[in-house]
């Protein structure tokens, strides 16, 4: 968790040089940037919420070998960190296999998928293909990995045979997309249908549209999770209105719309449900949660405002809004992990 946060770290600082502002010191891993946040740090967390819940000691090889990807980015050898980053992958991809096998369901054969996708996506950057390709695989597999956790819980609103052979297709169309390249083409039909079925299907299915009328916690995860599929949608529109290759700032407006506004709203909704399971902290409701919350997704709307108008000096201030974002809620999570509980009247 660390080594993720290191990542995290350098990650965000590296983009906000990216962005315009003059920041000492990193210059030399800026090109890293979608590696240190997507494998480094996302990838990290994920193999390490993956290796819990299998609870055997090899499985803790993905994260650690995720960690070192880092690690060995920041020290100047990427070659190195692709390599380890490969290796991560492929030991998750082994675990979500032996899960599907013992447990043959859709949900856990898109996790097998989505840790694929890990793998071709480093591949792909390994070996020179160009950053929105990579990016393309990369994107696909945090989100089959959320959407297949979504899936499982969508059992208990008994979700339609129907509804899962749309999931499976929907799933399909991104993979399809990412295989094209779109992410660097004129046209990004196949990705941009995927996202958009996707944030429609989730919207309409997800457990977290009961969940939202429960007081406390489960109500900012639902809010948190509901407001982050939209987001999903709103990465398809763009796609399909603005393909890459015909806007200089298109790409990145989808790309964040995904990693900030889809995944990271995830984040904030599973934090107060992961960390005590990964940590041992316990994390209590907190209504000043909602604030950095609201700051993230309005970091959000003005990154794609601003890619689409290409205003640059806009775009750099939704950086230093999506840091102030993360830095707020971290600080949430910790004063709710020290509070203590209310006495009740004996």
């Amino acid at each position: 968790m660390a080594f993720a946060v290191l990542a995290l770290v350098l990650g965000l600082w590296t983009g906000l040089q990216r962005l315009g502002l003059p920041l000492p010191g990193g210059e030399a891993i800026g090109a890293f940037h979608g590696a240190l946040m997507i494998a480094g740090f996302l990838g990290t967390v994920i193999s390490l919420e993956r290796a819990v819940a299998v609870g055997r000691w090899w499985a803790y090889a993905a994260p650690c070998l995720s960690a070192a990807g880092a690690l060995a980015l920041i020290a100047g050898m990427p070659e190195l960190g692709a390599f380890a980053f490969l290796a991560a992958g492929g030991v998750l991809f082994v675990i979500s296999v032996g899960i599907a096998v013992r447990e043959v369901a859709l949900f856990t054969v898109v996790l097998a998928v989505g840790a694929a996708c890990w793998v071709l996506g480093t591949w792909s950057w390994l070996t020179g293909a160009s950053m929105p390709v990579a990016a393309g695989w990369w994107l696909d597999f945090l989100i089959l990995t959320i959407a297949a956790e979504r899936l499982e819980l969508s059992r208990l609103v008994r979700v339609s045979a129907v509804s899962h052979a749309a999931f499976a297709a929907l799933m399909l169309l991104l993979l399809i997309g990412s295989a094209r390249g779109e992410l660097e083409g004129d046209r990004a039909l196949f990705t941009a249908a995927g996202l958009i079925g996707c944030a429609a299907w989730l919207m309409r299915n997800d457990i977290a549209r009961r969940t939202i009328r429960q007081p406390g916690q489960p109500r900012f995860s639902a809010v948190a999770i509901l407001a982050g599929h939209g987001w999903l949608g709103v990465a398809g529109a763009v796609l399909l209105i603005v393909p890459p290759a015909t806007a200089p700032f298109s790409y990145d407006a989808t790309v964040h719309a995904i990693t900030i506004g889809f995944v990271l709203s995830m984040i904030f909704g599973h934090a107060p449900i992961i960390l005590p399971a990964v940590t041992g902290m316990r994390v209590r409701s907190n209504t000043f949660a909602y604030a950095p919350l609201a700051l993230l997704h309005a970091s959000v709307a003005l990154r794609v405002v601003s890619d689409l108008f290409a205003w640059v000096d806009l775009r750099a201030a939704s950086g230093t809004l999506t840091v102030l974002a993360l830095l707020a809620y971290a600080a949430t999570l910790i004063v709710a992990s020290r509070t203590k509980p209310a006495s009740r009247a004996t």
